[in-house]
């Protein structure tokens, strides 16, 4: 029975219910040592004793050893891995160690995780349990927090139990306290009956409320018990040290064994035990204790305070030990071996270190980039020459950084920079603090630190040199800096000309474009994006580098073909950590393309992935895109919240891209809902900031045009407009060019050049920006009473923009429909894409063009099961039975 907790009891029965219903759920139990969270898991273990109910408990001694946590919860089910597509197999495969390691992404072993769990569930609902998650190794937790956090209709529940200060990772999270005063003493009076008051009362005195002190406190020597100021923990521990200090010496061997084999591995135990000199028989009296349980090969404590007691309370020398009588055993398994070999370690050991650095090897290769970052830390330590504890440490730096753990990459880059650093191990933390401020908003910083690490590697490391001054001008770029873009670019020109000449074309292109000369900077962007077709496909980011400069200069259908094969590939392949900067310029192109549904697609995708994997510059970005479709859609509270708040929350020196989008995105809103004062207000400013040349700046420039001659006031928009036919001349591209006309058309009511910027917009396919010259156009036609031209006109706007759901717009082609003589003006249609959610139209539309769900699942990172739910729901929205009917509606 559980005393006090019925709150906690309820919650859990809620969830198995819903999961016996085909309905998922996850949820995180935080609480002190001893207050229930083990409990619980055995509650809703006993509640679901007919289902298949996976375990894994997370261990202090192995948090270092990458996806430990995983293969324990998963070791009963690897009979069904060559049931999931292959990308999957392979890699959670390699990460189990089944297979070669092929290096896959960490999240893409989640996807890998939940199809595997959904594939059980249909055999009937999933329980799985893990408890101890704060000692869980990172690439375990960040597995299963992915996975949970994408439950849908599986029928599966997960439960966490973690000490506070566990990060629940976006799960919901029960947090547990003391139990109040009645149910400890309902809880004392059920487990110890014989107290006497005297007894009774120092027991609930010194346990505070907590439910395993209250079972445990009767059971041990109240009299020696440690004083009531000390934490309740380690009150409880102490506890535990005397009663294992009261066992035979060879039963705390066993005890002490069992403590430091971190997977219960039965036979390590053993084995371990007959190297120390004992037999079997020691482990039997440590079972007698009821301390520890022995099932099938797997041997455990009944509590982690049990475990945490019987490995320090031993000595010093008898812990040496046993760590290196396990590594012994362990010898087959190297990267295990190496840690034990650390902890059995008493000073510098070459061998050892270099053990653990091959270890670290391992885990990157399996993506365990923060075990491997705490076993290079480790390895450096016990690194006994100077020059080579340098190299070791540094490496775990930039291991910290790539595994997304900026803070201890900061820690480990300040204690390297205290030892004898070379100037390539400088310029290596140096790169590595750049992209790390880079990443969280400090742009001038991490320009100034990549520029410094350069500069000392400039003569003995050119290489190097060369690719920290091209990511010293991105960030410059990034922040608009003409002067700082243009510095770099110098600096860069110093280096060798067989090492420069090839990265300049990447700077000198955007640097031209900054000065203003635009033709010399398209030329050179061209030939880059032309160049690209060479380039392999698994050379992401150099692919990446040139599908962005496409659409620096307006190539948007170029753009996104390139990056919606990076997207592909990122998606099949595991290489997650690249989508969200994917993600978010391809939502950039869909959008300047006038395709509102893809781009908002793309954009929750990159937003929810982006937070997922820690990358919040990705999750701004994607979400000023989502303003900007807010935006055209009239949507105010939405573009509001969403733009309002990344505004805020730019800093100083911001990313002005993200800024840029963010207020345009209220000046289109403006613009849209007939303020048009404001939204010029708002261009205007963004026109007179320091230059900040991108390829849609046509596109934005068009828009303080149109408030410009909305408000008849065509004088102040000449700069804009001057700029425009500069750029136009210049991109000599028929989308530029129909931009051009459309402005020019709309300043000077020429109505010829409205008639040509229409055609030019067709040859573009750029349908938005028909639909508003279309607009414009029909309303100057009204005015010159050819009504019947006008009408055809509105009715093609009001077709586009009922489509693409731009609802401002559409009113005011509805009005300008009726002030046109048009009899009776269409109401939006019933838009069947309208009535999904995001999530839904997916599902839909790949469903639509034959993809099964297990493959809309891979590409979605869901489970088939939660696929089909989206079907479930889908199809009577759609008012269609089954996907032969599906794939005949237009959908979207």
């Amino acid at each position: 029975m559980l005393y006090g907790r019925v709150s906690e009891v309820q919650q859990i029965g809620t969830l198995l219910r819903a999961a016996r219903h085909g309905r998922s759920g996850a949820l995180a139990l935080t609480a002190e040592a001893g207050e229930g969270k083990s409990a619980l898991l055995q509650y809703a273990a006993a509640q679901a004793a007919d289902w298949r109910i996976l375990r894994c408990s997370g261990v202090e001694s192995e948090s270092e050893l990458p996806f430990a946590g995983l293969h324990l919860l998963l070791g009963s089910a690897l009979d069904r891995l060559d049931t999931l597509p292959e990308p999957q197999r392979r890699a959670l495969g390699g990460a189990l160690g089944l297979c070669p390691a092929d290096g896959a992404d960490r999240f893409l072993i989640g996807v890998a995780t939940l199809t595997l769990l959904a594939e059980l569930s249909a055999d009937g609902p999933v329980l799985c349990l893990i408890d101890d998650a704060h000692w869980l190794d990172r690439p375990s937790a960040d597995v299963l927090r992915f996975a949970a956090r994408r439950l849908g209709a599986e029928g599966i529940v997960m439960l966490f139990a973690g000490r506070k200060g566990f990060d629940p990772g976006g799960l919901s999270e029960l947090r547990l306290g003391p139990l109040d005063a009645s149910a400890a003493v309902a809880l004392l009076t059920a487990s110890s009956p014989g107290l006497s008051p005297d007894q009774r009362d120092r027991v609930l005195n010194e346990a505070a409320g907590n439910p395993l002190a209250l079972m445990e406190f009767p059971n041990m020597r109240r009299d020696t018990s440690p004083a009531a100021p000390l934490p309740l923990p380690l009150r409880l521990q102490g506890g535990y040290e005397r009663q294992i200090a009261a066992q035979t010496p060879h039963t705390r061997t066993a005890l002490l064994v069992v403590a430091a084999e971190e997977t219960g591995d039965l036979s390590v135990v053993l084995r371990a035990l007959e190297l120390l000199g004992y037999t079997a028989t020691a482990l039997d009296e440590a079972e007698l204790s009821g301390m520890v349980a022995v099932t099938g090969q797997t041997v455990t404590f009944r509590h982690p305070l049990q475990r945490s007691a019987a490995y320090h309370g031993a000595s010093f020398t008898q812990r040496l030990a046993v760590h290196a009588a396990i590594a012994e055993v362990l010898a087959d398994d190297p990267s295990r071996s190496a840690w034990h070999l650390a902890a059995a370690s008493t000073g510098p050991d070459e061998t050892v270190a270099a053990a653990l650095e091959s270890a670290a090897e391992r885990a990157r290769e399996r993506t365990g980039h923060a075990s491997a970052a705490i076993a290079l830390e480790r390895a450096a330590t016990l690194t006994p020459d100077p020059g080579n504890r340098a190299r070791r440490l540094v490496l775990a730096v930039e291991t910290a950084a790539q595994a997304g753990h900026t803070e201890r990459a900061r820690r480990l880059a300040d204690a390297a920079e205290l030892l004898p650093l070379g100037p390539c191990e400088h310029a290596r933390i140096g790169g590595t603090r750049g992209l790390l401020e880079f990443e969280h908003g400090s742009l001038r910083k991490a320009q100034q630190l990549m520029l410094d690490a350069a500069a000392q590697v400039a003569e003995i490391e050119p290489e190097r040199a060369a690719w920290l001054f091209v990511e010293a001008g991105r960030i410059a770029w990034t922040s608009g800096d003409i002067a700082a873009v243009q510095a770099t670019n110098d600096r860069l020109s110093e280096l060798p000309r067989d090492i420069a000449g090839p990265l300049q074309a990447a700077l000198r292109g955007g640097l031209a474009l900054l000065e203003g000369e635009l033709a010399e900077g398209i030329a050179v962007i061209r030939a880059n994006v032309t160049f690209s077709v060479n380039v392999p496909l698994e050379m992401i980011s150099v692919r990446l580098a040139f599908a962005l400069q496409a659409a620096l200069i307006g190539d948007m259908p170029i753009a996104r073909e390139h990056l919606a094969e990076l997207a592909d590939m990122a998606r099949d392949r595991g290489m997650i950590g690249w989508f969200p900067a994917i993600g978010s310029t391809l939502a950039t192109a869909e959008f300047i393309l006038g395709h509102m549904r893809e781009a908002e697609l793309m954009a929750v995708a990159t937003v929810r992935i982006a937070a997922d994997i820690g990358q919040p510059s990705r999750v701004a970005g994607a979400e000023a895109v989502l303003a900007l479709i807010a935006a055209v859609q009239g949507n105010e509270p939405r573009c509001r919240e969403l733009a309002e708040r990344n505004l805020r929350n730019a800093p100083g020196d911001h990313n002005a891209i993200d800024v840029t989008h963010c207020e345009w995105a209220l000046a289109l809103l403006d613009l849209g809902t007939g303020r048009y004062e404001q939204a010029f207000a708002r261009l205007d400013a963004l026109h007179r900031a320091p230059p900040q040349a991108r390829g849609h700046w046509l596109d934005l420039l068009s828009d303080l045009i149109e408030a410009a001659a909305r408000l008849r006031q065509p004088e102040r928009a000449e700069a804009a407009m001057a700029e425009i036919e500069t750029w136009a001349a210049a991109l000599d591209a028929p989308w530029a060019e129909g931009i051009m006309l459309s402005c020019k058309g709309m300043l000077r009511g020429d109505g010829d050049m409205l008639a040509r910027a229409l055609e030019l917009h067709l040859i573009a396919d750029r349908r938005y920006d028909h639909a508003r010259t279309a607009l414009v156009y029909g309303e100057w036609l009204r005015r010159e009473r050819r009504m019947n031209e006008a009408r055809v006109h509105l009715r093609q706007a009001l077709e586009t923009f009922d489509r693409i759901g731009a609802t401002p717009w559409a009113e005011h082609a509805r009005i300008e429909l009726r002030a046109a003589g048009e009899g009776s003006v269409p109401e939006p249609e019933n838009d069947v894409a309208a009535l999904l959610t995001p999530q839904e139209l997916q599902v839909v539309r790949l469903a639509a063009g034959g993809a099964t769900n297990k493959e809309i699942a891979a590409q979605l990172f869901l489970s088939p099961k939660t696929v089909g739910h989206h079907l479930y729901r889908a199809f009577p929205k759609l008012g269609v039975s089954n996907r032969v009917e599906l794939a005949r509606l237009r959908i979207g």
